[in-house]
């Protein structure tokens, strides 16, 4: 296995000087991805036979509640990667990353709450799915908090690695508490090993919309991870020189 391009991750230069090729990208990934699929599934799919067109709130959820727990899953490996290997961009990805599964926590959270109130009747209901998606925003949360009350860095970096890397634990308590338990909460949308429920005309421009928002997680990531980058680096002669250029 070829680990160079691993090794150039430790390098914030060389991090600083390839995302901002990637950045155009990804951004026009994300306003594509996402102009098609939302105005495709808000507009034009067909409705569903028994919610009606309460159903394309799903063009939201579904899409916030995949990044919320794949931005988690991310934490996790970077966690590990900084105590391991005490990597410094892998300090910066968890502690830019974290505000951001944190929203897209909250957006899943609130989105589902409008969906069950047609649904079951009710905004919010103590279902395992919700309770553990609830649990996860307290995790971002708590990384936040303790990345912001320890002054010093490389304790703090190790403070926030181990909260992720615990809190792990909850990602399969989301994904499986529909299997597991009793639940009001639906099946997944998306198997790997299934064929989608949903006609095409429906759960494509779903697609779209769960590409859409990886699109712009990484967007916004990398954006936060630029701006650390140069802060934590401040001193040294290439991130001057990139201060220079952007005034």
């Amino acid at each position: 296995m070829n680990w160079s391009f691993f090794h150039k991750l430790g390098s914030p230069k060389w991090f600083y000087d390839i995302s901002g090729r990637w950045l155009p990208w990804f951004v026009l990934a994300t306003v594509l991805l996402l102009s098609v699929g939302i105005v495709w599934g808000l507009a034009f799919a067909p409705q569903d036979y028994q919610q009606g067109n309460s159903f394309r709130i799903i063009y939201i959820h579904v899409p916030a509640a995949f990044v919320a727990q794949s931005c988690y899953i991310m934490l996790a490996v970077a966690g590990i990667i900084t105590l391991v290997w005490r990597m410094k961009l892998a300090d910066v990805a968890l502690r830019c990353a974290a505000p951001i599964g944190a929203w897209m926590t909250f957006i899943a959270l609130i989105t589902g709450a409008i969906w069950g109130k047609p649904t079951w009747g009710t905004y919010w209901v103590w279902d395992a799915r919700l309770t553990s998606m609830l649990i996860l925003l307290f995790l971002y949360f708590g990384i936040i908090a303790l990345g912001q009350a320890i002054s010093n860095r490389d304790t703090a970096a190790k403070a926030t690695a181990v909260l992720a890397i615990v809190g792990v634990v909850n990602i399969p308590i989301i994904k499986y508490s529909v299997d597991w338990w009793n639940t009001l909460h639906q099946p997944a949308t998306f198997k790997v090993t299934a064929k989608p429920a949903m006609p095409i005309e429906m759960w494509f421009p779903l697609l779209l919309t769960v590409l859409g928002f990886y699109a712009l997680f990484t967007v916004s990531l990398l954006m936060r991870m630029r701006v650390e980058t140069l802060r934590r680096e401040g001193k040294t002669r290439w991130a001057r020189e990139a201060l220079e250029k952007m005034s």
